[in-house]
């Protein structure tokens, strides 16, 4: 967790003071003259995750190498990884073709009727609004988005949303378009006690903020794989409580039931699940070209290790934060996350600030009125200070 104290982003981890990792630049193909500060958006790949694409991509050209065991191994060995990631149980984890796949199956199985609340943040990411508004549309309940309160408190307004009519809350634990923190375990223990379900989706933090789900307390957490964890796009992680697990699925494909490793009995059907949140899977989860890839990805992520990412990227936004301030751009007041700084542009064209930067080769993002700059792992002090100058030119 990073907040801003006497002039500088400060950071707060779990494990104490944690010393930042030496350059990665080189684990990516990022040109000299490329300021890419926009990790927010889609984390460039690196190159051991095109590589082992690429020997993917060629394996599957001789299928007769591919026997029943690789349908599930390299499943098992990535919902490890995900599993160690949150401080989870591997039995928990699903693997989904997106954030929104798990998000849909959390609102397939939620209960709601007419007067009922569930509550999201006012521009959460669409992916986390759309489910629950299909749920309040087929039940007549009805979705509250929780505004940004003045002085930047959303987790507490959150907290002060949830009542006896709230059948489901979910937010994400950091804004992706201004980087606010929420604080989801205060709001976990509001939603646990009045029974709500309580859905968090990590996709913009995982990977650079530690996160640990015993803390959390969420019926489910959810994660995109192709930002902050550096994989591929159409592959992203659920995690479901104990509880959870007997939901109905979205799909019903022959690898989620039980005994689906015996290829020659496929067709003694059965009604019974494989073990844990493993029915969650999309179909054709083995994917044999993206399943190594976000092995690949993930690994990195644990040598990197969560703590000396956050120590790396938090220097660097500091330094955002402070030449913007000297250009006349402040960021929103409240908690905000370090990986993620939304500056508020003077009033004119903030499309044409994103377009010439661009032009300049420093790449950033505009969501809604807010420049979004994302360093990570791959960026340099000498980025943050071609951004600053070109800002400068620019505005």
């Amino acid at each position: 967790m990073w907040r801003r104290e006497g002039g500088r982003v400060q950071t707060t981890l779990r494990h104490g003071t944690t010393s930042p990792l030496p350059g990665q630049r080189t684990e990516f193909d990022i040109p000299d003259g490329v300021a890419y500060l926009n990790c927010a958006y889609m984390a460039p790949q690196p190159r051991r995750v095109t590589e082992a694409g690429i020997a993917s991509v060629q394996r599957k050209q001789r299928p007769w190498g591919l026997g029943p065991k690789d349908f599930f191994d390299d499943l098992e060995r990535l919902r490890m990884l995900f599993a160690q990631l949150i401080h989870g149980d591997a039995d928990g984890v699903a693997v989904v073709p997106a954030a929104s796949y798990a998000l849909s199956t959390a609102a397939a199985n939620a209960s709601a009727s007419a007067g009922d609340r569930i509550v999201v943040l006012a521009e959460q990411y669409p992916s986390n609004v759309y489910p629950w508004r299909e749920l309040a549309q087929r039940s007549g309940a009805t979705v509250v988005a929780v505004e940004r309160p003045d002085d930047g408190d959303w987790t507490h307004a959150v907290v002060e949303a949830i009542d006896d009519r709230t059948v489901a809350v979910a937010v994400p634990n950091c804004h992706f378009m201004t980087g606010a923190l929420i604080d989801v375990a205060m709001i976990g223990r509001a939603a646990r006690g009045i029974g709500a379900l309580f859905i968090v989706d990590v996709t913009q933090s995982l990977g650079v903020l530690p996160l640990h789900v015993d803390d959390v307390g969420a019926d489910m957490v959810v994660a995109a794989g192709y930002k902050w964890l550096v994989g591929p796009y159409s592959l992203g992680y659920a995690w479901m409580a104990p509880h959870c697990r007997d939901w109905r699925p979205l799909e019903h494909h022959w690898a989620g039931r039980e005994g689906s490793e015996n290829f020659a009995r496929l067709t003694s059907y059965t009604d019974a699940f494989r073990p844990g949140a493993r029915r969650f899977d999309g179909g054709e989860a083995s994917n044999f070209v993206l399943v190594p890839m976000a092995l690949a990805a993930l690994e990195m992520v644990a040598e990197w290790s969560v703590e000396r990412v956050a120590a790396t990227v938090g220097p660097l936004s500091a330094a955002v934060l402070d030449g913007a301030a000297a250009l006349g751009l402040s960021p929103h007041v409240g908690p905000r996350a370090g990986h993620i700084v939304g500056l508020r542009l003077p009033v004119g064209s903030p499309d044409a600030v994103v377009h010439r930067l661009a032009q300049a080769q420093v790449h950033v993002s505009l969501r809604g009125d807010n420049l979004r700059v994302s360093p990570y792992v791959y960026n340099t002090d000498d980025d943050v200070a071609r951004l600053l100058e070109t800002l400068r030119a620019v505005l």
